[in-house]
């Protein structure tokens, strides 16, 4: 057991003695008057007068019994505050959420895709044969006018098969003339005159054996000359048979020259032609007034059959194709309206129409697309041909129609619904959509203007939760 003392701190206060106990046992003070630690019965200290005796009216107990009660509803009162701080914990403030009004406004429905810019008549002059460029007029971008020369080429060599080809197609026409003519002019001509000489002899030598004969009956002739003159007319008979079969040989000859001679004339126009187009080609000159786009040789440059040379086009009426995904498609038609957007320019917008509606589907990567022609309006020439743009196509349009933003509609089951804002609450409230814009739906019904609906956020909202309202931006 240990003792403390404790000396009185002020006049006419007596000194108290404590004794603490390691184990209950009872409290026997040495001194008059003091206190005793660890009384089982009435609480840990026990005070004492002068006497020895435990004190009555003069000291009281540290815990006394009927403060118990007090305590217990002190701690009751803790826990309840406890739990109820992880209850509000829990919970939360109460929820800020952006509230937007339902507006009355113009709404657009379209099909939003990927597009590549084309000259609508673009002229693409390529090289008709292997040669080098001998020299160039013109600059890439720039405007050009019909008739203007852009760059030659070095054409000596085709220019040489030209004079060859116009010589040799010169013979094949004079052949062909021939053959129709029945065979070359002298034979014939000489042969026409043998023919006629040999009807002539023949003609003669028959009237003269009939009239021989008539003579030899009146006496006048003799046997022997009438014989002399059969002899001759038999050989005059000969030769013009002999005259006329080469006649008609030399014709069936001519017949099967002609069409020989047909096809070498054809084929040798054929050539003079292809050689001439090769020759113009040399010389590239604008076709129509346009702008000269694309420029990818130089003077001096190889150039092989086929590389192109210069393409030009009037880039003031341009052609957009589209490429529209597979689903999207029914809902195109002929002359809805375009806009088209690039973004090399932000801030511009082209505008024209659809010219023409897929007839298929092709793949394009992984998409399965359909390729929309649209013709645009460019007078300012801003739109380049082969650059990427996209296209917006304007399928529905609705002016001072009711609307709010995509992201407050939800849907459930088939029933498109919205969280609308009372004050102080959101609430469910079942509504019709109609076209549905890019960022926003047409209203039906379910609202009317100046309703104000909840916007999807970090909170996960339901209907009947409190919420604090932050007007949409």
């Amino acid at each position: 057991m240990k003792r403390i003392a404790w000396a009185a701190a002020t006049r006419h206060r007596p000194a108290i003695d404590v004794q603490i106990r390691h184990r209950p046992r009872p409290c026997e003070p040495k001194h008059p008057g003091g206190v005793c630690a660890g009384k089982p019965r009435t609480g840990l200290l026990q005070f004492y007068d002068f006497g020895g005796s435990p004190s009555g009216s003069g000291a009281r107990n540290y815990m006394p019994a009927n403060n118990k009660s007090k305590f217990v509803i002190a701690g009751l009162a803790v826990a309840l505050g406890i739990v109820l701080l992880i209850v509000l914990a829990e919970l939360g403030p109460t929820p800020q959420v952006q509230i937007v009004s339902v507006t009355r406004e113009d709404l657009t429905a379209s099909i939003t895709g990927n597009g590549k810019v084309e000259p609508i008549a673009p002229t693409v002059a390529r090289a008709q044969f292997p040669t080098f460029v001998s020299d160039v007029k013109a600059a890439e971008g720039q405007p050009v006018r019909k008739g203007q020369l852009i760059l030659t080429l070095d054409a000596a060599d085709q220019r040489a098969q030209l004079s060859q080809a116009r010589a040799d197609l010169l013979a094949a026409q004079t052949e062909l003339r021939n053959a129709r003519a029945g065979g070359p002019p002298d034979e014939v001509a000489q042969l026409q005159g043998n023919l006629q000489n040999a009807e002539t002899q023949v003609a003669s030598l028959e009237r003269t054996q009939q009239a021989l004969t008539q003579l030899v009956a009146k006496g006048a002739a003799t046997r022997d000359e009438v014989a002399q003159n059969q002899t001759a007319l038999t050989t005059a008979r000969a030769n013009l048979q002999t005259l006329q079969q080469r006649k008609a040989a030399l014709a069936q000859r001519a017949s099967v020259t002609v069409d020989a001679a047909s096809l070498r004339v054809k084929q040798q126009q054929d050539l003079v032609a292809a050689l001439q187009q090769k020759v113009a080609s040399a010389t590239v000159i604008a076709p129509v007034d346009g702008t000269l786009y694309s420029l990818p040789v130089h003077k001096g440059d190889f150039v092989k059959l086929g590389d192109v040379l210069a393409e030009m086009a009037d880039l003031r009426h341009v052609r957009v194709r589209a490429f529209v995904d597979e689903p999207d498609l029914g809902s195109l038609g002929q002359n809805e309206g375009v806009q088209v957007l690039w973004d090399a320019m932000p801030n511009r917008i082209w505008n024209g129409k659809v010219e023409q509606v897929p007839k298929q589907v092709v793949a394009r990567g992984s998409r399965s697309v359909g390729e929309v022609l649209c013709s645009v309006d460019n007078d300012k020439v801003e739109l380049l041909p082969n650059v990427n743009v996209e296209v917006r196509i304007l399928v529905h349009e609705q002016r001072g129609v009711l609307v709010i933003p995509r992201g407050a509609v939800r849907y459930d089951q088939g029933q498109h619904f919205v969280l609308a804002y009372d004050g102080d609450a959101v609430h469910r409230r079942d509504i019709k959509v109609g076209v549905a814009g890019a960022d926003k739906y047409e209203v039906l019904a379910g609202l009317a203007q100046g309703d104000k609906v909840a916007l999807p956020g970090d909170v996960d909202l339901r209907d009947g939760m409190k919420v604090r309202a932050a007007e949409a931006k």
